[in-house]
C-alpha cells in the first residue's frame, strides 16, 4: 500500500502550547506523494493502538513539556525524527500492519478502498456519528424547540429511572420534556434519532434487584418497549452505574452482568433489529461474577448497537489536580493507567466489543480545585465515578470575576468558565485565560488547565484543542463516533462544532 515513508522536516506550533510537529512524507506505489503532520503524542497513540513490537523513540528523548532551550536542540529533535521514521518504515514493511486501517488513517490514506469496513455501506462511506446527552434539566438552557437537530445524529435523553418493581419514574417534568424533544426533532426534517437513557448516577439504585427478578425484569422490559412504541423513539440506552459495583452506594451482585445479558437479549428480541440498544459504560468492561472486568463481552456486542464510553471523571478536584478526561497515559506517569481514551478502546476491543460500536464520550465540564499547583498530576485524587449527574448551580454570584472559591471541589460546566470570568472567547473561536489566570497544557494527557496562585485555584477542563485531539483519535481508530455530556454545558455549540468538524462533518 505504501512504497516508502520518511520524516524529512519538522516544524513547530505555539498552540495550544509550544510543541514540535513532524512532517511525514508518504510515497505511494503509483509514485504519488502525500504529507501528513503529527505531534509526538499522536505517534504514541498509534503505537498504543497497534500494540506492535517495533522499537520506538523514548518519551524521555525530548522533555514532555518543551522549554525554550528545546526549540534549538536540533540534535535531539533529529534523533527523534529518525527513530519515528524507522518505526513507520517497519510498520509499512510488515504485512500485519501495512494495511491496518489505523495505520492507514494515521498516514492520511482514507480513499474508499483503504478505510475500515465499518465506514462502508455498500459503496457509500458511513460517517462517524455525532451524539450528545440531553438531560431533562437541559430545557432550562436549551429548550427542545431551540435545539439545532442538524448537528446531532443521536440524542440520548436522560433520564427515566427504574423503580423497585421495574416501573419507570421521571425527574421533574421529564416525560413531558421528552415528548416535546421528539416532536421538535421530527418536525425539524433532520433524521436525528432520539434514544431514551435509563438510570444514571443517582437513578441506578434498583437495577441489580430488577435484573435478578424475572418478574421485575419483564416489567421493565415492557415499560421500555411500550414507551418506545408510544413515543416513536429510536431506542434505549441503559445507563447502569454500575453492574457488580456500588456506584452511588447502590446494591449490587456478582450475578449482575449475567442478568444484564439476559435483559439485553430480551430487549433486542422485543425491539427488533433496527432500534438502537446502547449502554453508558466505564473505561473497562462490566465486572463479572469474580469482581474483575469481563474478558469476553462479544455476546453483548452481538446484541447492542453501541457502548458509550464515559471517558471523564478520571481525576476530580484535588490539591494535586489531574486531568478530568485524559486522551492517554502519554508519559506513563498516571496512577490510573487504565482510565483514558486509549486504554478504554484497547480494553473493550480486547474483550470482543468492536471499535466500530464504541462511541467516545467527551465532557463539556471540568473541575475546580483549591490548589497552588502549576502543573497537573497523574497521582491526584481519583474520580468517584459519578459522571452522569446534574450540575447544581451555586447561589447568585456576586464575587469578583475569576473568584470561584465558592465552588472549590465541584464540577463546572464549560459555559460557566466564561460566566465566572476564567476563560474568554477569542476572535478565532478558541479560548484563553483571563482575570489573572494562566493557561497551560498537560502533554501527558492532552489536557488544558488554568491556574491562579493568588486565588489558590486550578481548573481542569476540555477546550477546542483537546476536544479536537480526542475526536481525531476516535476517528482514526475506527470508532463509531463521539458524544458529549451534556448539551446544556456547552458555550452554545462551540465545542460540539469542533467535534463535528473533526469527525469530517
Amino acid at each position: 500500500m505504501v512504497l516508502s515513508i520518511s520524516i524529512p522536516i519538522h516544524t513547530t506550533s505555539s498552540t495550544p502550547r509550544p510543541h514540535v510537529i513532524y512532517v511525514v512524507e508518504v510515497v505511494k506505489p503509483d509514485g504519488g506523494k502525500i504529507t501528513v503532520k503529527h505531534r509526538y503524542s499522536e505517534f504514541c497513540s498509534l503505537k498504543e493502538l497497534l500494540k506492535d513490537g517495533y522499537p520506538f523513540p523514548s518519551k524521555d528523548s525530548l522533555s514532555a513539556t518543551i522549554v525554550p532551550g528545546s526549540w534549538v536542540d536540533d540534535k535531539r529533535i533529529e534523533e527523534r525524527k529518525l527513530g519515528l521514521a524507522a518505526y513507520l518504515d517497519n510498520l509499512c514493511r510488515d504485512e500485519k500492519y501495512a494495511d491496518h486501517p489505523v495505520f492507514l488513517g494515521f498516514l492520511g490514506l482514507w480513499a474508499s478502498t483503504m478505510v475500515p469496513e465499518k465506514y462502508r455501506d455498500g459503496d457509500e462511506l458511513v460517517k462517524p456519528i455525532a451524539g450528545s446527552y440531553y438531560p431533562s434539566w437541559s430545557k432550562d438552557v436549551v429548550p427542545p424547540n431551540k435545539v439545532d437537530f442538524s448537528k446531532f445524529d443521536v440524542i440520548f435523553y436522560a433520564f427515566a429511572c427504574p423503580t423497585q418493581d421495574g416501573g419507570l419514574k421521571w425527574e421533574e417534568d421529564g416525560e413531558a420534556t421528552l415528548k416535546e424533544l421528539v416532536k421538535n426533532a421530527r418536525e425539524s426534517g433532520h433524521p436525528t434519532k432520539i434514544v431514551l437513557s435509563v438510570g444514571g448516577w443517582s437513578g441506578s439504585t434498583f437495577f441489580s434487584e430488577i435484573m435478578a427478578s424475572p418478574m421485575h425484569r419483564n416489567k421493565l422490559l415492557h415499560e421500555l418497549v411500550n414507551f418506545v412504541d408510544f413515543q416513536g423513539l429510536d431506542g434505549i440506552d441503559v445507563d447502569w452505574e454500575y453492574p457488580n459495583a456500588p456506584g452511588s452506594g447502590h446494591p449490587h451482585s456478582p450475578a449482575d452482568a449475567a442478568n444484564l445479558l439476559i435483559f439485553m437479549k430480551a430487549l433486542r428480541n422485543a425491539l427488533g433489529p433496527a432500534k438502537i440498544i446502547s449502554a453508558a459504560v466505564p473505561h473497562e468492561p462490566w465486572l463479572g461474577s469474580d469482581g474483575a472486568p469481563m474478558k469476553d463481552v462479544a455476546e453483548f456486542a452481538s446484541l447492542m448497537t453501541y457502548v458509550n464510553i464515559m471517558n471523564y471523571d478520571v481525576f476530580t478536584s484535588s490539591s494535586q489536580p489531574g486531568p478530568n478526561a485524559p486522551l492517554g497515559d502519554l508519559c506513563g506517569s498516571s496512577n490510573q493507567p487504565k482510565a483514558n481514551a486509549h486504554a478504554a478502546l484497547t480494553q473493550w476491543t480486547k474483550a470482543g466489543f468492536p471499535a466500530s460500536k464504541l462511541i467516545l464520550g467527551l465532557p463539556l465540564y471540568g473541575y475546580v480545585s483549591r490548589s497552588s499547583a502549576k502543573k497537573l498530576s497523574g497521582s491526584g485524587s481519583p474520580g468517584l465515578g459519578h459522571p452522569h449527574r446534574r450540575f447544581v448551580s451555586p447561589p447568585a454570584y456576586f464575587a469578583p470575576l475569576g473568584d470561584v472559591s465558592r465552588i472549590w471541589g465541584q464540577q463546572i460546566p464549560f459555559s460557566q468558565l466564561l460566566a465566572y470570568g476564567i476563560l474568554t472567547r477569542r476572535s478565532d473561536g478558541t479560548y484563553g485565560a483571563t482575570n489573572g489566570y494562566t493557561y497551560d497544557w498537560d502533554n501527558c494527557s492532552d489536557t488544558p488547565f488554568v491556574y491562579n496562585p493568588s486565588r489558590t485555584t486550578v481548573v481542569t477542563y476540555d477546550d477546542t484543542y483537546s476536544i479536537a485531539s480526542k475526536t481525531q483519535y476516535a476517528r482514526k481508530a475506527g470508532m463509531a463516533g463521539c458524544f458529549t455530556w451534556s448539551m446544556d454545558q456547552d458555550d452554545g455549540y462551540a465545542l460540539h462544532d469542533v467535534m463535528l468538524h473533526n469527525l469530517g462533518r
